[in-house]
């Protein structure tokens, strides 16, 4: 049994037994992990802030070679993100980015989604609750290519030509981003992006300083791209829960703009 001490965030957790909890982690050196926090339940004092949502700290546990769920010695909180659970919007869109790592990361060393998720959380936890989807959106996009599978934004993902940036593209979850003209045809199905949808996702997913502004109905529009892209690269068959519920949050009524309808 080895002691393992790890940067950590807390992603879920759930009652075991009568006093104890599991936790699943998003940690720096070991993907993603599962621990039982013996006696949690049982006693207040023990593991404190560690059982709350999107905690961030030190986590010491020990590992079991063969073992999927490990015993958690200790988890000292450096950030609580306490701002998280004050708006729903901001929630919503931080539980879809703790889904998003639960259904894809791996339990290996992969530093640099962890530190995309922690900037991700961050800046939802300090967006206005009224630009708190477009800061999901982009941590979200960012995860993605963080974790390996970023969509085809420049060239064509089928005969990979460059795409001209000022013309609208059809995506293709298949093909796993946009196609020409001509492949667009030929494949028959995906939704028809503007030009401004497109500068959306590759400032999303080129983790651009200065991020477009949306309006609600292109940022729901969005989102279901997003969720649709999720589950072409899923292969266990289960739904997005968390992703359902965030796209389905309140969401202030608007007129439908150019860029809305031909995003996804």
């Amino acid at each position: 049994m080895a002691l393992v001490v790890t940067d950590a965030i807390v992603l879920h957790s759930f009652d075991y037994l009568e006093s104890s909890r599991v936790l699943r982690l998003a940690t720096r050196e070991h993907g993603v992990q599962s621990v039982l926090a013996k006696g949690a339940r049982r006693s207040q004092k023990r593991f404190s802030g560690a059982l709350d949502l999107f905690a961030e700290g030190q986590a010491q546990f020990y590992a079991r070679a063969g073992r999927d769920l490990h015993t958690l010695a200790s988890f000292d909180v450096n950030r609580a993100r306490f701002a998280l659970a004050a708006d729903l919007e901001r929630f919503a869109a931080a539980a879809a980015l703790a889904e998003l790592v639960l259904r894809f990361a791996r339990d290996e060393s992969e530093p640099t989604w962890y530190d995309t998720l922690v900037d991700a959380l961050d800046a939802v936890a300090v967006a206005d609750p009224g630009a708190a989807r477009a800061a999901g959106l982009a941590g979200a996009w960012r995860l993605v290519a963080a974790l390996g599978f970023a969509p085809s934004l420049d060239a064509c993902a089928s005969c990979h030509d460059a795409l001209p940036a000022e013309r609208p593209a059809r995506f293709s979850h298949p093909a796993g981003g946009l196609l020409c003209e001509r492949c667009g045809r030929l494949a028959g199905v995906g939704r028809a992006l503007l030009a401004e949808a497109r500068a959306a996702l590759r400032a999303w997913v080129g983790a651009e300083d200065e991020e477009p502004p949306l309006d609600p109905q292109s940022a729901r529009a969005h989102q279901r791209l997003l969720r649709e892209f999720l589950r072409e690269h899923l292969t266990d068959g289960r739904p997005l829960r968390a992703f359902e519920s965030w796209e389905g949050s309140r969401l202030a009524a608007g007129p439908a703009s150019p860029g809305a309808d031909a995003a996804p």
